[in-house]
């Protein structure tokens, strides 16, 4: 008689599973809904924010980058605070943090209330990112984990489409701040989720934070943004932007020499000497710095020129989401049969002929055009990410998944910072010199210049249709600028991918910590 024996008992060898580990990753999923669903939201409330704040293009972009640079800079360190003194108990900081900065933005009343909230939410952010993957080893199994990674992946993804629609419906009903409040009750369910089903796990072994790398890092980034965003402003070789990207330069060089000499790096640069794991990280940085970028210069344009609500911008940027979740859950099979090379570079291809399609825009185009490049976009976006990432996780030896994974995400992050401030700063230049001001007061034409939200303002008070108009092509003009570099940028990585990317039929069979 065949004996039925129970898979979470354990053996000799092993311990037995958690009971609760399928209800530990409802925990994991409430957090990761919260970080993707924010990712978006405030991409539908930035026309409208700049309205009601008066917010230039370069304020924005730090409205924007504020939550990303700091997420970039501490997902490391946060990641080994929690290794060291309790992953769970670390999570629940990071969602309170998160927690904190919603209430502080939905209570702003100016710009730079708003930066220091999204400042604040990229410390929560990143305390949960790191800490929400580095929780599954110890509770799934290698046989598990893939699905497990799967649902934590799935539900970032599913917040990133449902973003711009509630967004767009609170900012239909509510006020601008509404899209940071949404934010309390989810991450209250997330906090009650990790501290009723989540088990404590840690690993005192693990590096200790090194302060200083962590304030270069920090202070390295900042600088380099600082001068991207405020180049178009005050000139390329304007004192302060070149001091900026000096001292960036400086600082950055700094953090390199100091982790390469470092006996236990937190930022593991050495990795990036491994081709597989370097080709692989700079495929999927190039996606977040085109994604990233994109989500930026679309919402103004949906609704200042074509004249779109808040939910109506929202419901027409489902067509990139839906593109990118489609792809995402085709890539992998795909990968397994053409080899991980052919499916990333396929995909790069297929986003450098969407954004060149849609760099073709023009201002008397109808969304259906709009749409038909999105979708393709989103296509390229998951046919490149997906097998990218697995292809950089593969590529790492299993005792240094963790801090490979992490320089990975650090890295994504980076290249979403830069995105938005290098693509949103030239077109805000672009803009700016194209926009005509002709028979304007100066004050009146400097700040129309600000952006095409402040130039809508403008024309309506001084009922100038030709300004409107004006406005309307430059930016539009802008925008296919911004498309058509994003468009070159994604053509050269892919011939790069083609010619060295190693090619792996089947990642996830050759993973070490998954072999029986």
């Amino acid at each position: 008689m065949a004996t039925v024996t129970n898979p979470d008992a354990g053996t000799a060898d092993t311990p037995p599973l958690d009971p609760r580990r399928w209800w530990a990753l409802g925990a994991l999923v409430a957090s990761m809904l919260v970080l993707g669903f924010d990712m978006t939201i405030l991409n539908v409330a930035l026309p409208t924010m700049a309205e009601q704040l008066g917010a230039s293009t370069g304020e924005q972009q730090w409205m924007a980058d504020a939550y990303i640079v700091v997420f970039a800079a501490l997902m490391l360190p946060a990641g080994l605070l929690g290794d060291r003194f309790g992953r769970r108990r670390m999570l629940i900081a990071g969602l309170g943090i998160f927690l904190a900065g919603s209430l502080v933005g939905a209570l702003a009343a100016d710009v730079n209330w708003v930066v220091a909230a999204r400042a604040l939410m990229g410390v929560g952010a990143a305390l949960v990112m790191p800490l929400a993957l580095s929780v599954l080893p110890s509770l799934f199994p290698p046989h598990e984990r893939t699905k497990a990674v799967g649902v934590i992946s799935a539900a970032s993804a599913l917040g990133m489409p449902l973003g711009p629609i509630i967004g767009g419906w609170l900012l239909n009903h509510f006020w601008w701040g509404s899209v940071f409040l949404i934010n309390v009750p989810m991450v209250a369910i997330g906090i009650a989720a990790c501290v009723f089903l989540l088990p404590e796990t840690s690993d005192p072994s693990s590096p200790k934070v090194d302060m200083t790398s962590t304030a270069l890092t920090a202070t390295g980034l900042g600088a380099l943004i600082y001068a991207i965003i405020e180049a178009p402003t005050r000139g390329w070789t304007d004192v302060l932007v070149l001091t900026l990207f000096a001292a960036a330069a400086v600082l950055l060089t700094v953090l390199v020499l100091r982790e390469r000499r470092a006996t236990r790096p937190m930022l593991d640069m050495t990795l990036l000497s491994q081709r597989g794991f370097l080709l692989n990280t700079v495929a999927a940085t190039l996606v977040m710095f085109v994604l990233s970028g994109l989500m930026f210069v679309l919402p103004p344009y949906l609704q200042a020129v074509l004249g779109s609500d808040a939910l109506g911008t929202g419901v027409r940027l489902l067509p990139l989401m839906g593109g990118l979740m489609v792809a995402a859950r085709t890539a992998q099979p795909l990968g397994a049969r053409f080899g991980s090379r052919a499916t990333v570079t396929a995909g790069l291809v297929i986003l450098a002929f969407s954004a060149i399609l849609g760099s073709r825009t023009t201002v008397d185009a109808s969304y259906g055009y709009t749409a038909l490049w999105l979708t393709i976009a989103g296509f390229g976006f998951g046919f490149a990410v997906v097998p990218a990432m697995d292809g950089a996780l593969a590529a790492l030896p299993a005792d240094r998944a963790g801090s490979g994974s992490g320089l990975l995400m650090t890295l994504r992050q980076v290249g979403g910072a830069i995105g938005i401030a290098l693509l949103g700063s030239l077109l805000a230049g672009t803009f700016r010199d194209r926009l005509d001001v002709t028979g304007l007061p100066a004050g009146a034409a400097d700040t129309a210049g600000d952006s095409v939200v402040a130039a809508h303002l403008i024309a309506e008070k001084t009922g100038s249709a030709d300004l409107l108009a004006s406005a309307n092509s430059a930016y539009v003009h802008g925008m296919g600028v911004v498309l058509l570099v994003s468009g070159v940028a994604a053509l050269a990585a892919a011939l790069l991918a083609g010619a060295f990317l190693p090619n792996t039929p089947d990642m996830a069979a050759d993973r070490p910590d998954d072999r029986q």
